[in-house]
């Protein structure tokens, strides 16, 4: 399986390859929202996230910016973020030269810029997040395409919303009344549905991955980032 996912293609294809450049673009093109999640997160509004998120596919495409990557690491999520953060950086100081030699541009914000918000999520865990709900997103899609394919995007459809989150006991009741289905058989069509939903992750992470360790790594790390953080318990007064 590693031997042919995307991530390993780039990896193995570093050179100016063909098959090397459409296996980066196709992640480029899946994995774009988190890219721009960092940039509006560091201060950037939509147009100019947007902007600077083209800019930057452009230029990790066109100069094999992923001859770099280190296959050590074997994820393309760390990759993709350690990149961009060379890019805003290279940016920051090819820009900060002009300026300094007179040229008037606008300098990219550093991340001490970003918004002083306590709530607001930092950059990378706005990075982190995005990647994870873009991962659902797409295991979704894939899992919609087998609805469809076999003839049971309507039931799909309807349970969609209980596939990450178990129905509560009156939901099964209302769900079953409204398909004609018997409560035992909605359960066990559901329960199905969501241990192929979980296997729909795993594919979808193994195309940005080049290991079976790694692909376990990255599946922790989803759950560890789409798990809400417990409440903190005040000390004594």
């Amino acid at each position: 399986m590693f031997n042919t996912t995307r991530w390993s293609l780039v990896i193995e294809t570093r050179a100016d390859s063909d098959s090397g450049r459409l296996a980066l673009d196709t992640l480029c093109r899946a994995y774009r929202s988190p890219v721009v999640s960092y940039l509006r997160a560091r201060g950037h509004s939509p147009s100019d996230a947007e902007d600077l998120a083209q800019a930057f596919f452009e230029q990790l495409l066109v100069h094999r910016l992923h001859a770099a990557a280190d296959p050590e690491r074997g994820r393309f999520r760390a990759f993709l973020l350690t990149a961009l953060k060379r890019h805003l950086a290279n940016q920051r100081d090819h820009e900060t030269a002009l300026k300094r030699g007179g040229g008037q541009v606008l300098v990219a914000l550093d991340e001490d810029d970003a918004p002083a918000d306590a709530g607001a999520l930092t950059p990378e865990q706005a990075f982190e997040r995005d990647y994870a709900l873009t991962v659902i997103e797409r295991a979704l899609e894939r899992l919609r395409q087998e609805a469809i394919d076999a003839g049971k995007l309507a039931l799909f459809d309807e349970v969609r919303g209980f596939l990450l989150e178990p129905p509560d006991p009156s939901e099964y009741a209302v769900l079953s009344a409204r398909l004609n289905l018997r409560r035992n058989t909605l359960a066990v069509a559901i329960h199905r549905l969501r241990n192929r939903m979980r296997a729909m992750v795993r594919a979808e992470l193994g195309d940005t991955v080049e290991s079976a360790a790694a692909l376990e790594a990255e599946m922790a790390a989803l759950q560890g980032i789409l798990e809400p953080a417990p409440p903190v318990e005040s000390g004594p007064v």
